[in-house]
Parts: C-alpha cells; structure tokens; sequence
C-alpha cells in the first residue's frame, strides 16, 4: 500500500498526510448547456476560452480552510458525488427544477451534521447541497 508521509519540524516525526481533492469535473453530452445550468444555478464562472474548449470552473469562496473532506458510503451503484455549499436549499432546489434539473432529495438533516438535499442537473449527474 502507498502512502505519503511528511517530517513535522517541530514534533520531530513523520505522519501521514492525506492527499487532498484537487478537482472535479461534470460530464454530460450538452457541455454547453451544463455551463448555462450551473451558471445560472450556483454563479459559477466558467471560462472555456481553451483550444478544447474546457470550462474551467473558477474557485469559490467560504469552504472549508483546510480542504475539502470526504466520504466513501454503501450504494446501489457506482457514483461520485459533490456537494456544493448554499444558503437556502430549497430556493436552489427550486432553481434547479426551474433550469431542467430535478429533486431527487428533499432536505434533511444529518444526525450530528449539515442539512443536505440533492438534484440531477439535465444530464441526470447528481449534485448533493449543503445548507451554509
């Protein structure tokens, strides 16, 4: 097994360091309409100003300082999930179905943690929201 390890001057030891998600990417067979949906959704910049015409999707503000955290949970299938952080969620949900996206989960509460719901954007990708 691999694992990265880094010395800590001042404990004067090695300890393992978690390696970080770095990006993400959202594929579906109507780029360009997956560019208008998450602009006007959650005002996203995204430039696709490249020979490959890649939208690149600049960085927000106000997540997590240290990085963004993970999980990895039962299911019925494969699948990657991302969670992007809003203030009301069900304004968003709203938006979403507004857009051609649709609720596949209304809010909830996790027990010990955040409010959550979930969407499909037009392509069918599921997009989880978390309440700031």
């Amino acid at each position: 097994m691999w694992y990265d390890f880094a010395y800590h001057p001042y404990l004067e030891r090695e300890f393992l360091v978690t390696r970080p998600v770095v990006h993400f990417e959202i594929y579906g067979k109507d780029s360009e309409g997956l560019k208008q949906f998450y602009t006007e959704l959650f005002g996203w910049q995204i430039d696709s100003n490249n020979p490959m015409n890649y939208g690149l999707i600049a960085p927000g503000i106000g997540g997590p300082e240290q990085g963004v955290g993970g999980g990895i949970a039962q299911g019925d299938g494969p699948r990657v999930m991302v969670y992007v952080q809003v203030v009301n969620l069900q304004e968003t949900l709203g938006k979403a179905e507004e857009l051609g996206g649709r609720t596949v989960m209304q809010p909830m509460d996790v027990p010990g943690g955040p409010t959550i719901a979930q969407l499909e954007d037009p392509e069918g990708n599921r997009v989880g929201l978390v309440k700031q």
